[in-house]
């Protein structure tokens, strides 16, 4: 009785309540895809750090009472061009050692296997630029070898005595892993990894907060045209669980439907975000799919969200239905709102140093929804003081309608006001660049100071082999040395490349690098973050165009009934749409720059140095990108305004 009820008033009240239906559809769908984006990429990061595990050796505590090592592993990087490639070099200790991943065995002393995008390189180049270190590839690795498509990876078999894993090696991450006696290859997630998995968790919290008060919005729109449909109800002699039930079936029925269009929009679309250029390359398709268990969950999720929002919302209809009947001015909210807030921002400050990045992630989740949460009240004082200070019409009934329902007025600019504190929060922290002062070419590799000499000597020869001109010298004071081969201002990419290749192997674990590889990962990392923050601020600002667009139009459609009075009353249309943007932009002003501030307040115990001119220029865009996408959302509703208006005599709804 009650799902059929529900569909004969929803009916009833024509195209127009049936549109406010499908905004919430909208809504649910579009924060559905986004949330299922901003979960998925942690559990891409966690697959992406499994499959680079292997390489990062574990080394076994023998003895007898213990499992005894079954082969020696080592890792180190190689560069080509402005690519580094991970070269694992491997030893069995006895027969029987497991194969690595990808590979359907264990490598042979000698052998070479090439992952597929190495194999390709290798090809098109020059064999002096590249292939001539790595000889006779065996064969070519499987997915299961790389952490993503793209990436460059050579495995190499070796003897246990061999010099590359005998020899002492750097234990600085940038070279590599020295060799180890491992029990398995199982390994355990590097440190760039983990510290990518701590940034996208915290990314995730600036995504999903937002998303999840989106999703909560989007039960409440045409509220008020849904609590006088119930308040009659309630009136003509309806019990307050008839209400309730009707309410959950209207809107979870809408919410569940939204969120398996949403989760099929976002399975169209992964192909797509897989090309998103992160850690050194893009993603298997299939890193970007949840598990079954999580999908399910947020299947689940979102409709009870849309629910429980649409239930908390009918407070005043069961408790108070003439009041609703009647439009009474619900009572203004309390200023406790507002010290949540600056309880949690006092807490900041200890943050900077000692906290674990799951606490910092909760922390501005707390911030956010504190932040959500003071919006309505700081909007209702916005509102006294607008109506207070009207000089015109419009702006009059801008600061009235302030006061009549801040938190109807809150939910249109809501989605750009929590993305102002998103751009705040990352555009201090947005990173710029390495300083690049276009030094002359130089290789350089560590040698023992003994054998330092010698070394030189045969970098001498493998140069003038090859056809590089370099000068070659010894520098240093300590017990290692560095044998430095400067190429000269003039030498190309191509240049540097034979280098390499002709000093492969001069000494036994050590590479060849330049300055610009010492430097590398570091680029990297910052190209990353910078990446990392375009998605973050797309995906919020992409949630705060919808949720103003949506909002703008369900607020029309709720107050079409008051919009053909005062058109019966003889106010302009233009008034009307004066008033309307007036009070989206005036609280948008106001919030949208606190949360700016806050964002920025939050930011700083985490800032390393000043703010950088990318910041700067991230801050600027993201409020004018928010203020042009409100108010070209508002102005999509003008021709809703203008239909609601055309014919403005009262009728039942």
């Amino acid at each position: 009785m009650n799902l059929d009820l529900t569909w004969r008033l929803l009916r009833g009240g024509g195209r127009k309540s049936l549109l406010g239906t499908w905004l919430t559809l909208g809504a649910v769908i579009v924060s559905t895809a986004l949330l299922l984006f901003a979960v998925a990429a942690n559990f891409a990061f966690a697959a992406r750090g499994e499959r680079g595990a292997w390489r990062n050796p574990v080394p076994v505590e023998e003895g007898p009472f213990k499992e005894g090592a079954v082969a020696v592993e080592a890792a180190r990087f190689d560069f080509v061009g402005d690519q580094a490639i991970t070269v694992v070099d491997l030893a069995a200790l006895k027969a029987g050692a497991p194969a690595p991943p990808g590979m359907p065995r264990f490598p042979a002393p000698g052998e070479v296997w090439l992952s597929p995008a190495l194999a390709e390189l290798a090809e098109r180049l020059p064999a002096d630029q590249l292939a001539g270190r790595y000889p006779h590839p065996k064969g070519v690795l499987g997915d299961e070898a790389l952490v993503h498509p793209g990436e460059l990876v050579a495995v190499v078999g070796h003897e246990p005595d061999d010099p590359e894993l005998t020899a002492a090696r750097s234990d600085d991450w940038i070279l590599g892993k020295g060799p180890a006696r491992v029990a398995s290859l199982a390994g355990t997630p590097s440190e760039d990894s983990e510290a990518y998995r701590a940034l996208t968790l915290v990314a995730s919290v600036l995504m999903v907060v937002p998303l999840l008060v989106f999703g909560g919005a989007a039960a409440r729109l045409t509220v008020a045209r849904r609590d006088q449909r119930l308040a009659t109800l309630r009136l003509v002699g309806a019990t307050p669980g008839q209400v309730v039930r009707m309410t959950v079936a209207e809107a979870v029925i809408v919410a569940l439907a939204g969120a398996l269009l949403g989760a099929a929009g976002y399975a169209a679309a992964a192909p797509l975000l897989a090309r998103i250029p992160i850690a050194g390359g893009t993603w298997f398709v299939s890193d970007l799919f949840p598990h079954p268990l999580i999908l399910a969950g947020v299947l689940v999720a979102v409709p009870l969200l849309v629910g429980l929002s649409a239930v908390v919302g009918l407070r005043r209809v069961v408790v108070s239905p003439l009041g609703v009947a009647r439009r009474e001015t619900p009572p203004a909210m309390r200023f406790v709102r507002v010290v949540a807030l600056l309880a949690v921002l006092a807490v900041f400050p200890m943050l900077s140093r000692g906290s674990s990045v799951g606490i910092v992630a909760v922390a501005v989740g707390l911030a956010f929804l504190c932040l959500n949460v003071t919006g309505p009240w700081v909007v209702g004082l916005i509102g006294r003081v607008t109506a207070r200070t009207a000089r015109a019409p419009a702006r009059l009934l801008a600061g009235r309608r302030l006061v009549d329902d801040p938190r109807a007025a809150w939910r249109t600019v809501s989605g750009v006001a929590l993305t102002g504190f998103v751009a705040g929060f990352l555009g201090l922290l947005s990173p710029g660049v390495f300083a690049d002062d276009e030094a002359p070419a130089q290789l350089r590799v560590s040698a023992p100071a003994a054998q330092a000499p010698e070394i030189a000597g045969q970098a001498r020869d493998r140069l003038r082999a090859a056809g590089v001109t370099a000068e070659v010298k010894v520098t240093g004071e300590s017990s290692d040395k560095v044998v430095v081969a400067a190429l000269g201002s003039g030498a190309d990419t191509a240049t540097i490349d034979r280098a390499r290749t002709a000093l492969a192997g001069l000494v036994p674990g050590r590479t060849p690098t330049t300055a610009d590889d010492d430097q590398r990962f570091g680029i990297q990392i910052l190209a990353d973050v910078r990446v990392g923050t375009i998605v973050v601020l797309s995906v919020s600002f992409l949630v705060a165009i919808a949720s103003s667009g949506i909002t703008a139009a369900s607020s029309v459609l709720d107050r079409r009934q008051t919009y053909g009075l005062l058109r019966l009353a003889g106010t302009p249309l233009e008034v009307l749409d004066r008033a309307r943007r007036a009070e989206t932009l005036i609280p948008l002003t106001v919030m949208g720059g606190g949360a700016i501030l806050v964002g920025v307040f939050c930011a700083t115990p985490f800032m390393i140095g000043g703010m950088s001119t990318v910041g700067v220029i991230t801050l600027a865009g993201c409020v004018v990108v928010g203020f042009a996408g409100v108010i070209g959302a508002g102005a999509l509703s003008r021709p809703l305004l203008r239909s609601v208006t055309a014919d403005p005599a009262p009728r039942p709804d």
